[in-house]
């Protein structure tokens, strides 16, 4: 790690299944009783927004439940620790990261405890329902919707992430299926700039291959390992 000052992390639903919070595409997952069309799309909220709205106010109840777990306690000591750049991107759209002490944290896919007001554009930080269409504190409109990203949506600070791509020595992924776009891309950008990639995951993902090394574990037991190697490199 001696030639290794930037860093790149990319998080995704693995990380904090641990902590009790349903992953995306597992079998169990969040999606089971909900096609995705009907909750995670521009088109469903236009069509049944009191569906959407009711599924997101159980997400934003649910995540206030849970507590961080030693993967994301081991990124907050290396938030802490790393005397040079690095970015936490993650795809969950929970606080754990940021509520075991991270700070260098960007949300791609945005954040179960905000709202957006789509008549002023204004994001403010929300933890109770929306379905009963509350006014913006802003501007006085009930315009709020969850402010997360539904397919056929653009995940947040594209440019940003590029950026730091650009400039990082060590892309790491973990807990990430490797078939979500764009971020599932990242690696191979990555890859194309010369920066060495690891992977952290439960088994491999779709994109193992790309990589340049891979371990496959639990994250609550392959993260606090893999900080303990790059703080006392």
């Amino acid at each position: 790690m001696g030639n290794i000052r930037n860093i790149v992390i990319l998080t995704g639903a693995g990380i904090s299944a641990e902590s009790g919070i349903d992953t995306f595409r597992g079998g169990g997952g969040l999606w089971e009783q909900h096609k995705v069309e009907d909750v995670a799309t521009p088109e469903a909220f236009a069509r049944d927004p009191d569906l959407v709205l009711r599924f997101y106010d159980m997400r934003r109840e649910a995540i206030q439940t849970k507590e961080p777990n030693p993967a994301h306690e081991a990124l907050a000591q290396l938030d802490s620790g790393w005397k040079g750049e690095l970015l936490i991107v993650t795809q969950n759209v929970d606080d754990l990261h940021e509520r075991a002490g991270a700070k260098r944290v960007l949300h791609m896919h945005g954040t179960h405890l905000n709202a957006w007001c789509t008549a002023c554009d204004v994001r403010t930080p929300w933890r109770d329902t929306l379905v009963e269409r509350p006014p913006c504190p802003e501007c006085g409109e009930r315009a709020l919707r969850p402010d997360v990203v539904w397919f056929g949506e653009m995940p947040y600070e594209m440019e940003r992430i590029y950026g730091a791509l650009r400039e990082a020595d060590l892309f790491v992924s973990i807990g990430t299926s490797g078939a979500v776009y764009p971020a599932a891309g990242f690696v191979r950008e990555a890859r194309a700039m010369g920066v060495r990639t690891l992977e952290l995951n439960l088994e491999p993902s779709q994109g193992t291959a790309w990589f340049d090394d891979a371990r496959h574990g639990q994250a609550s037991k392959l993260v606090p390992q893999w900080v303990d190697e790059v703080l006392s490199s």
